[in-house]
């Protein structure tokens, strides 16, 4: 009983904390600005003329105040993608949560609602990648090792439809799962769902090229 108590103290003192740094006016972005300095970031990746931001030691003292992510980013959990590096950003700037496949479920669910409710991020980015092996693997079919299954099972949704459509089948699928996640975060109940309803939050879908550095933006 008192370590379950210990344990919810300190995630109450936790939240407090945090709320009380994340509404600190200097925190305070529009979502439109906060696409925009991610625009900006990835295209200075792909110039190669990236400026590596809030990577010193001061910064690093800043953020252990507190931190403020402007973007929250549902990510693939591929080695080939960092998105702190392709965004070209720095410490307490994004809050990024990441599995193969970029799957939203309910642990995932919650993390980006903390990030919502508590940071006040007023951007979140689900980002897709070209060749991603999770996609590739539930496109490809046939039974799956281990927890792997899962992964594969919960894109079946989005493979199906890709398979309907004209093109790569592995390419549509990543598009589409980015899509229907970021749809499904638009109206995941009250905490994002009525954030985005009045204008506080924007939630966009993304696709990132592991081969051009390139993040395209989907409607």
């Amino acid at each position: 009983m008192k370590t379950h108590l210990l344990r919810l103290l300190c995630v109450v003192g936790l939240l407090a904390v945090s709320t009380a740094h994340a509404s600190s006016p200097a925190a305070a972005i529009s979502p439109a600005a906060a696409l925009a300095k991610l625009t900006e970031g990835n295209q200075r990746f792909v110039a190669g003329t990236a400026t590596h931001p809030g990577q010193t030691g001061t910064r690093r003292t800043e953020v252990a105040a507190g931190q403020h992510p402007f973007a929250v980013i549902l990510t693939c959990a591929d080695s080939r993608l960092s998105p702190e590096i392709i965004f070209d950003q720095g410490l307490g700037d994004l809050f990024v949560v990441r599995n193969a496949g970029n799957l939203l479920d309910d642990l995932m669910l919650g993390s980006i609602e903390y990030a919502v409710e508590h940071l006040h991020a007023p951007l979140v980015v689900v980002l897709g990648h070209t060749k991603c092996g999770a996609v590739s693997a539930a496109v490809a079919g046939g039974e799956a090792p281990g927890h792997i299954k899962h992964i594969v099972e919960a894109l079946t949704s989005a493979v199906s439809m890709a398979k309907k459509k004209p093109g790569d089948p592995v390419d549509n699928a990543v598009r589409i799962n980015a899509k229907l996640s970021a749809a499904s975060l638009a109206q995941a109940g009250s905490i994002i769902g009525d954030a985005a309803k009045a204008g506080h939050v924007k939630v966009v879908a993304a696709r990132y090229d592991i081969a051009t550095g390139q993040v395209e933006f989907l409607p």
